[in-house]
C-alpha cells in the first residue's frame, strides 16, 4: 500500500537498519553500567539514612517502616529531641563544614539474608564509627535490625 506508516518510506529513512538501535548507531554495544549510586547496596542506603536521622537532619519516624524489633527505639534514644536546621547560605558555612557525612561503608554478610554493615562517619576532623544490622524479611525488602555508634554523636 502506498503512504502507510511502516512500510518501504519508514525502511529508506532509517537507512534500513534495525528499529531497535539508535539511528546513527552501528555497532552492538551496551549502553553504559549504571551510574554507582544504583550499584551500591543497601547498606550504603541505610547508613546515609541513619546518619541522617541521628544528626538530626531527618525525623526519626522517617525510618519507621525501614526498622524492626528494638531498631526505633534506639534511633529515638540516638536521635536529638529537636532537629537541626538546615544551613541556608554564607553564615552557616561553619555549620555545612561539620555537617557529617558517611566517608566508608563496609558489611559483612553471616548468611542469606543478613547485613551486618558498618560506617565511618567523618564531622570536621573528628570520625565516629556506626554499626548496624539489616535483615531481609519474606517480603524481600531490607530492615534495619539494630544501631550502634562508638564515639560522639554525630
Amino acid at each position: 500500500m502506498r503512504g502507510t506508516i511502516g512500510g518501504e518510506a519508514a525502511r529508506r529513512r532509517t537507512g534500513g537498519q534495525s528499529r531497535t538501535r539508535p539511528a546513527g548507531r552501528r555497532d552492538g554495544r551496551r549502553p553504559a553500567a549504571p551510574p554507582r549510586a544504583l550499584r551500591l547496596g543497601p547498606h550504603h542506603w541505610f547508613a546515609e539514612r541513619l546518619l541522617a536521622v541521628v544528626s538530626g537532619l531527618r525525623p526519626v519516624h522517617s525510618l519507621l517502616g525501614h526498622t524492626v524489633g528494638p531498631a526505633y527505639q534506639q534511633l529515638v534514644s540516638l536521635a536529638p529531641s529537636h532537629p537541626s536546621p538546615r544551613p541556608s547560605g554564607g553564615a552557616d558555612a561553619e555549620r555545612e563544614r561539620l555537617r557529617p557525612v558517611v566517608r566508608q561503608c563496609g558489611r559483612f554478610t553471616p548468611g542469606p539474608g543478613v547485613i551486618e554493615a558498618f560506617a565511618r562517619i567523618a564531622t570536621g576532623d573528628r570520625m565516629t564509627a556506626m554499626a548496624f544490622r539489616l535483615e531481609q524479611g519474606p517480603d524481600l525488602r531490607w530492615r534495619c535490625a539494630a544501631i550502634e555508634i562508638q564515639g560522639r554523636r554525630p
